[in-house]
């Protein structure tokens, strides 16, 4: 069902800006956190520099206290520990809750575009299915948000590193000089992987996304397949696309697993060079025994931030190829781009409210059609293309289509988008009920028609009438009367409690109730028997006809029950008009009419 927006609404603008590349999308990600990441940034760069101190307060108090014996310098060292422990577990504490509060905040408002950018009246063409939206919409944006993280985790090693240099220098300059070179050696041998593993992750996630699509698909159309006996071919093919997504998965986590292999290795072989040769240094008789203790505590610290950072490279890889991701989707290009004339609430009695001049978009070659307030128009196409592109034409989303549209007397392209929604109101042939109760599905009460002219029975009926009315039109007044929760019965997911034919019936009652000047019904009555439709068809009619002014229904459809309400039939054969009249004369006259219609 096409979203309507009522015309008291102010106009639709479009999407906020998105940065229009991944490195973008990450460098604003740090600028709209810069207060939270600042401070996580100082206060695990404050508990990083009191690890470093760590193994030098031990070694002071060795040098100082205990090889001298001084009780009161010992007292003095262990109440400088005690304090450097403080310090050291509150840093942390509070760096890593106002850290991942950005990065929670960032997934957050990843996720707010995400699903603003799908709902976004004008649509969206990315390319990707449902599926594959949901998981860059969740597991993308918390991958993406995880750049901040990663900056400030980095940052805090770095800073150990250096404290870690200087205190080396101070105590022996080759030492440092050591230390100072070889960390940097490591980080860049560490960055060839690096890239290897961005290539995977994101392999990785595309594969995953495609198999949630495709299970989110087979499980909507679940009862279908298993009507038609297809539920084993559709079982191999999800089975496919999760053997591929197996594949990927496994391969970023043997590259995962490498590069964690890597890093510890690295750090380990590091540590015992540093280690040997301070030991060397101690029996040499340049460095003290406290100096000692410092080199080695130092050295082994230095393991840690030396991982760190090789995991931080890691996360930049994994943020980068979800970001990648994420801005496909947030810069996809619209799937329809309105202009911005109004039209007033009352459509005037000329122009036609709906003109097409010499239409032409996919299979459509040449089409006119008019249909005038108060008119009731069937289509009938032989080809079911020439039913969809129909309805594009008339949903405004036939980008590039030639000939002339025109609503209201108004050219479509150039119509605003809000006005367009508001006076046509195309139902189409798979609409989507949602979870909640009947009354959810179809009370428009949130998005009013101030032109919706009172029916017959509203003031008895109070809220309700409107909804009732509806549903007796469209033949679906058994689902409250048969229900003791009347119009509060409950409506699970995808509608899975209704039969095919209550969800086609409720779809088309929720836009009978809408009451839009113009209302364009696609196949609307295909899931019911004969009696049922001749019900909906005769009721469809009435009702439309009631509404002050008259409203315009076009009705495509090959239903001899709703082509026989109709004033007039346009047949579509091969993309162009082939015949014109009333359902009994073409009916009389044209065989290939009875044939499509009279079953």
């Amino acid at each position: 069902m096409t979203v309507r927006e009522g015309p008291d609404r102010p106009p639709v603008t479009p999407a906020p800006p998105v940065p229009a590349t991944a490195k973008a999308l990450r460098s604003r990600t740090l600028r709209r956190h810069r207060g939270r990441v600042t401070l996580g940034v100082l206060l695990l760069s404050l508990h990083q520099v009191c690890e470093t101190l760590v193994p030098v307060a031990i070694g002071l108090t060795i040098d100082l206290a205990v090889s001298t014996g001084d009780t009161t310098a010992l007292l003095w060292c262990v109440g400088g520990l005690a304090l450097l422990f403080a310090v050291l577990a509150s840093a942390y504490r509070f760096g890593a809750r106002f850290t991942l509060g950005a990065v929670e905040r960032e997934a957050h408002l990843l996720r707010l575009e995400s699903a603003r950018r799908v709902l976004h009246p004008r649509g969206e063409r990315s390319g990707l299915r449902s599926g594959e939206v949901l998981a860059v919409a969740t597991s993308d944006a918390e991958q993406a948000a995880t750049y901040v993280r990663a900056w400030a985790i980095g940052i805090a090693q770095v800073t150990g590193i250096v404290v870690t240099t200087v205190v080396l220098l101070a105590i022996n300059v080759p030492l440092g000089l050591g230390v100072l070179l070889g960390v940097p050696i490591m980080l860049l041998l560490l960055r060839v992987p690096a890239a290897l593993i961005t290539r995977r992750t994101e392999a990785k996630q595309a594969t995953a996304a495609r198999a949630t699509a495709m299970a989110t698909d087979l499980v909507g159309g679940l009862r279908v397949l298993m009507g038609i006996g297809a539920r084993h071919n559709a079982a191999l093919r999800y089975r496919r696309a999760s053997d591929l997504a197996l594949t990927a998965s496994v391969g970023a986590a043997a590259t995962n697993g490498l590069y964690k292999g890597l890093v510890t290795a690295t750090g380990a072989v590091f540590l015992a060079c540093v280690a040997g040769t301070a030991g060397w240094m101690a029996l040499q008789g340049h460095l003290t025994i406290g100096e000692l203790v410092i080199v080695v505590g130092l050295a082994q610290f230095l393991a840690e931030p030396v991982q760190v950072l090789g995991m931080v490279g890691q996360m930049f890889a994994i943020a980068r190829a979800s970001a990648q991701r994420l801005v496909r989707l947030l810069n996809a290009p619209d799937a329809v781009n309105p202009g911005d004339r109004l039209l007033p609430a009352v459509l005037p009695e000329v122009p036609p409210a709906v003109e097409l001049r010499g239409v032409t978009h996919r299979t459509l070659d040449g089409v006119d059609l008019t249909l005038a307030q108060g008119e009731f128009v069937g289509v009938l196409t032989t080809d079911p293309r020439d039913a969809e592109a129909l309805v594009d034409i008339l949903a405004g989303r036939a980008e590039g289509a030639g000939g002339t549209t025109r609503i209201g007397g108004v050219p479509i392209t150039e119509l605003d988008l809000t006005s367009l929604r508001g006076t046509v109101l195309v139902e189409e042939h798979g609409s989507t009920l949602f979870e909640g109760t009947l009354r959810s599905n179809l009370d428009l009460s949130s998005n009013p028609n101030p032109g919706r002219p009172r029916q017959a029975g509203d003031a008895q009926g109070g809220d309700d009438a409107p909804l009732l009315t509806a549903l007796a039109a469209a033949a679906a007044q058994d689902l409250v009367t048969g229900h003791p929760e009347g119009l509060d019965r409950p409506v699970t997911d995808r509608a899975a409690n209704l039969s095919g034919g209550q969800r086609q019936r409720v779809a088309l009652a929720r836009a009978l109730a809408a009451d839009p000047p113009v209302l364009v019904l696609h196949d609307p009555t295909t899931a019911v028997d004969a009696v049922t439709e001749e019900a909906i068809a005769q009721g469809t009619a009435a009702l439309r006809a009631r509404r002050t002014p008259g409203g315009a229904t076009l009705v495509i459809a090959n239903s001899p029950a709703l082509l026989a309400r109709a004033d007039r039939v346009v047949v579509l054969r091969e993309g162009r008009p082939h015949a014109l009249g009333t359902h009994t004369q073409l009916a009389e006259d044209d065989p290939h009419y009875r044939e499509a219609v009279l079953r």
